[in-house]
């Protein structure tokens, strides 16, 4: 049964691809980083928010960024990394707090923040750095 679910995923993809959809939100991890962040923020910029369970102001950020990602519709891609499941990629962009947003384009960090910020400011952030 997981074997069917697997190929109904990849097919699903695939097609999204072909049609040139791109998903919103996203969850990623030590192993797809290079690919979901570094690689599409080639061609769209890429919103990561560094997170955890246990960290109230986390969950608080991230519905915030939950909906800009959907009322922006595709401007940006929302790249959500939990730091206790995924150390190797928390270590090298030196998340030493949480939350942090880092912002990629072109293959690298075009700006970040720290903390928590309230919604219409995060939304100015990210009108800023679309551009």
């Amino acid at each position: 049964m997981d074997e069917l679910e697997d190929i109904r995923k990849r097919k699903l993809e695939e097609m999204k691809r072909k049609l040139g959809h791109r998903e919103t939100n996203i969850e990623v991890n030590d192993g797809n980083f290079g690919e979901k962040v570094i690689e599409q923020s080639k061609e769209v910029p890429v919103v990561v928010d560094f997170w955890a369970e246990w960290c109230v102001p986390c969950r608080m950020l991230g519905p915030a960024l939950e909906h800009l990602a959907d009322k922006y519709g595709g401007k940006f891609v929302l790249a959500k990394l939990n730091v206790d499941q995924n150390p190797l990629t928390s270590s090298k962009y030196g998340i030493m707090s949480i939350p942090s947003v880092k912002m990629f384009k072109n293959g690298g960090i075009a700006d970040e923040f720290v903390g928590m910020l309230p919604e219409p400011s995060v939304d100015e952030w990210i009108k800023r750095n679309i551009r």
